[in-house]
């Protein structure tokens, strides 16, 4: 009998990398010999295509189970439309119909655990179920953060990633307010935290001696103020550095566990995987 853990990775904010954190680190944990499933809530299905699977060609995905809730639609369970991938990793795969899901939840009493109560058919079958949301705050991400053991929010190295971290904590408490269950994150992502940003360290030595650097060095203080007040709001932060491999992996569709392990970002993502088999 396996010990589930089920872990929501959140932002309503795009581009934050809770697709890539959430493969990446599915990766690892298959590597460390657990059953891992990963649900793809979110329309644009880039964990689906992530781990090598093609959406448009897909006759059951999540919206199936998702619309099974509504009153005349045939039954159609997460087990149903689970596929197995070349990683070794299970995943309930999206496809754009799930923008249509929404206004139907709507009609729904108990909208707002639909995923879990699905969720309850493949408990022993899996260690970790993984759930990738899309990049809002609409009735899919509240069904993967009612769904959750843990939270996982990542942050982007954008200008904006503290009104987003304050926006958040709001969100968590009206869900709380709302739903009546409380939302606690158990750790942050910070993704792409490079001052650097990929660029050569010889060609930003030159631009510092032609005094054309500065730009550098005030990149670090945001990035390094942005990371503190980050930790002040949750209990394990890690920063992924930017790392072309992870580009390289997804357009492969594999996790970088599988496609390359060792590179910057691989290391980080191992170490966030170590520590979340911590949890209890």
């Amino acid at each position: 009998m396996y010990i589930i853990s089920i872990i929501t990775f959140a932002h309503h904010k795009g581009g934050t990398g809770k697709t890539t954190s959430c493969l990446n680190i599915s990766g690892f944990l298959q590597k460390a010999g657990k059953r891992v499933l990963v649900i793809d809530i979110d329309p644009q299905a880039n964990a689906t295509s992530g781990l090598g699977i093609d959406p448009s060609a897909l006759d059951r995905s999540i919206y199936d189970v998702f619309m099974s809730s509504v009153e005349g639609y045939p039954r159609v369970s997460i087990r149903d439309v689970t596929l197995h991938t070349e990683p070794g990793i299970d995943i309930a795969p999206s496809t754009l119909d799930l923008v249509g899901v929404e206004p139907f939840l709507y009609m729904i009493e108990h909208r707002f655990r639909i995923l879990k109560d699905e969720l309850s058919g493949v408990k022993g079958r899996y260690d970790f179920i993984l759930i990738d949301t899309p990049p809002s705050m609409g009735q899919l991400v509240i069904n993967g953060l009612i769904a959750a053991d843990h939270t996982i929010v990542t942050f982007d190295r954008g200008v904006f990633a503290l009104n987003g971290l304050n926006t958040l904590m709001t969100i968590f408490d009206d869900i709380e307010e709302m739903v009546g269950e409380k939302i606690s994150p158990d750790m942050a992502i910070l993704t792409r935290w490079s001052h650097m940003n990929g660029k050569n360290p010889w060609f930003m030595k030159i631009l510092s001696v032609l005094g054309i650097g500065d730009q550098g060095v005030e990149e670090r203080e945001n990035l390094a103020t942005i990371e503190n007040e980050v930790k002040t709001h949750f209990p394990r932060v890690f920063a992924v550095p930017f790392d072309q491999a992870i580009y390289q992996a997804q357009k492969s569709g594999l996790p970088i566990s599988h496609f390359a392990p060792g590179s910057e970002a691989g290391i980080v993502y191992e170490q966030i995987t170590g520590d979340i088999l911590e949890w209890r």
